[in-house]
C-alpha cells in the first residue's frame, strides 16, 4: 500500500472540493455583503430624504422656536434634527443654530450641509465621526435658508451587515469542514478502488490470473475495472495458449528430429537394402518438411509482429490458386482418407498477392484434413460475388465446438482433442495476411458443415491473355 496513492489522490480530491467552496463562498460574500450594506444605507437615506422633505414646510419662522421644534421633531423621526443658517453668502459659511442633541464641534462644518448651501438644493450622503458612519440629508427650507439637516448613526444598519457577514462565515466554516470530512471520506474510498486496481495491474504484470477483477459500481473506475478484467481473461487465454505453444513446438520439433536422428543411425548399417534406404530417406524428407514448415510459420509470425511483411496487390487468379493447391494436397487427402474436391468456373480475378493467397488456401485444406475423420469430404471452391472474391474450404465433419469457434483465429490455439495436432498458428497467420491484403477470412457453421471464407476485392484490370480456365479437380 503506497501513501502517494492513499493521501495523494485524497488530498486532491479534497482540495479541489474545498477550492470549489472557498471560490462559491468568496463569490457569495464578494456579491451579496457589499451589496447588502449599500442596499441599507440607500434605504435610510430614502427615508431621511422622505422626512426632510415632509418636515422643511414645518420649520417655524420664528427662530426662537426652532429649538423646541428640532427637539420634537427628533424624537418623532428617530433622527438628529439641526438648522443652520447663513453668516456670509460669499464666501458661504453657514451657522448651526438649533441642535437636537448634545452641541458638538463635529456639527460645525457638516460636508453635506455645506454642500446643500453651495448648491441650494437637497444633498446627501454618508459622514463618519468618531468611528461612527452617519447617513445625512440637508434641505434648503427657502432658497437662502435656514437648512435642515437630518442625521441618523447607521449603527442597526451596519449590525445587521455584520450580522449576515458573520453569518456567511460561520456557513462558511461549517460547510468547509463538513466538506474537508465527506471528501476525505469519499476520496479514500475512491483511493482504496484505485489502489485495488493497481494491486490487480501488479498481479497481472507477475503472471497471475486467476483472481478476478470485480468492481460493481458503474462509474468510470468500474468501467475501468470491467477492462482490466477482461484484458486479465485475454492475457490468461494468451498465458494458456502460450505454454501450450511452448510444449506444442517443443513436441513438433523433436518429433521430426528424433526421426531424422533414427533413420541417420538407420543409414549407417552396411546391410540396409536398398528398398529399406528409399523408404528412410522419404521419411527423413517429410521430418525436414515438417521442420521446414514449421520454421516458416514462426518466421511469418515474427515478420507480422514487427510489420515487415510485405504482400503484393496484383491481380490474382483465384480459381488457378485453387487448382494449384488441390493438386499439391491431393497425395496428403488421398493418405489421409479424405475426399478433396474443387469446384471452380473460369477465372475468377481478385486483387491480392498470388503466394499469400496459395498460403492461405493451403492452410485452410490443411487445417480441414488435421481436424477431421477419415471419410470427410472437403471441397474448395472459387466465386465472384457483387463486391468480393471469394475463396470458401467447406468440410462435412464433425464441426468445431461452439466454445472453440471465436478463438480459432488467435495465435498458439489448438482445439483440444485426439484430432488435434500442429503449432496452432496456420489460421491465425492466414487471418492477419487476408487483412494484410485488404480482405476478410471467417469461419461459419452451415447445415452441419463447416465453412471457411477467404474474401478478397474484385480485380477488374487483368492481362486477357494470360486468362486460364481452371480445371475442376476431384480426389
Amino acid at each position: 500500500m503506497r501513501p502517494h496513492l492513499r493521501w495523494g489522490v485524497g488530498a486532491r480530491l479534497s482540495a479541489a472540493l474545498l477550492l470549489v467552496l472557498a471560490g462559491a463562498f468568496t463569490i457569495v460574500y464578494v456579491a451579496v455583503v457589499p451589496s447588502l450594506e449599500r442596499r441599507l444605507i440607500h434605504n435610510r437615506l430614502d427615508q431621511l430624504q422622505g422626512a426632510a422633505l415632509n418636515l422643511r414646510p414645518e420649520v417655524p419662522q420664528d427662530a426662537f422656536l426652532w429649538e423646541r421644534w428640532v427637539d420634537q421633531t427628533s424624537r418623532s423621526q428617530n433622527a438628529r434634527v439641526l438648522l443652520y443658517v447663513y453668516l456670509t453668502i460669499v464666501p458661504p459659511d453657514l451657522s448651526l443654530q438649533a441642535d437636537s442633541g448634545f452641541r458638538s464641534t463635529s456639527f460645525n462644518d457638516d460636508p453635506i450641509v455645506e454642500r446643500s448651501g453651495r448648491t441650494l438644493r437637497l444633498q446627501r450622503g454618508t459622514v463618519e465621526r468618531n468611528g461612527r458612519l452617519y447617513g445625512e440629508v440637508a434641505v434648503p427650507v427657502i432658497e437662502t435658508g435656514p437648512f435642515l439637516l437630518l442625521s441618523s448613526r447607521l449603527d442597526d444598519t451596519l449590525e445587521a451587515v455584520d450580522y449576515v457577514k458573520q453569518s456567511i462565515l460561520i456557513a462558511g466554516l461549517l460547510a468547509f469542514g463538513t466538506a474537508l470530512l465527506v471528501g476525505l471520506t469519499g476520496a479514500n474510498v475512491f483511493a482504496g478502488r484505485i489502489r485495488r486496481l493497481e494491486r490487480a495491474a501488479d498481479r497481472i504484470a507477475s503472471g497471475q490470473f486467476d483472481e478476478p477483477i470485480v468492481d460493481p459500481r458503474s462509474d468510470e473506475l468500474g468501467e475501468l475495472a470491467r477492462a482490466f478484467d477482461r484484458m486479465r481473461e485475454r492475457l490468461a487465454g494468451l498465458d494458456h495458449a502460450r505454454r501450450e505453444f511452448i510444449a506444442n513446438a517443443s513436441h513438433e520439433l523433436r518429433t521430426p528430429i528424433f526421426s531424422l536422428g533414427g533413420h541417420l543411425e538407420l543409414l549407417d548399417d552396411e546391410e540396409l537394402d536398398e528398398p529399406t534406404r528409399r523408404d528412410f530417406v522419404r521419411e527423413m524428407r517429410a521430418q525436414l518438411d515438417r521442420l521446414g514448415k514449421l520454421t516458416a510459420e514462426l518466421l511469418d509470425l515474427s515478420r507480422l509482429d514487427a510489420g515487415r511483411l510485405h504482400v503484393e496487390a496484383e491481380p490474382v487468379d483465384v480459381a488457378e490458386t485453387v487448382a494449384l493447391v488441390v493438386n499439391e494436397l491431393a497425395p496428403l487427402a488421398q493418405a489421409s482418407g479424405h475426399t478433396l474436391d474443387a469446384t471452380v468456373d473460369g477465372p475468377v480475378w481478385a486483387r491480392g498477392d498470388s503466394q499469400r493467397v496459395l498460403q492461405v488456401a493451403r492452410s485452410l485444406i490443411e487445417n480441414a484434413l488435421r481436424h477431421t475423420p477419415q471419410g470427410t469430404r472437403v471441397t474448395i471452391r472459387a466465386e465472384r460475388g457483387e463486391d468480393a472474391v471469394e475463396l470458401v474450404v467447406e468440410d462435412d465433419g464433425p464441426g468445431i465446438p461452439e466454445e472453440h469457434r471465436p478463438h480459432v483465429f488467435e495465435r498458439f490455439y489448438r482445439v483440444d482433442g485426439a484430432m488435434a495436432s500442429g503449432s496452432g498458428l496456420g489460421l491465425a497467420i492466414a487471418r492477419e495476411l487476408a487483412e494484410l491484403m485488404g480482405g476478410t477470412l471467417e469461419l461459419a457453421e452451415h447445415d452441419g458443415r463447416t465453412r471457411f471464407t477467404l474474401r478478397l476485392p474484385v480485380s477488374e484490370a487483368f492481362p486477357r491473355e494470360n486468362e486460364l480456365a481452371a480445371p475442376t479437380v476431384s480426389t
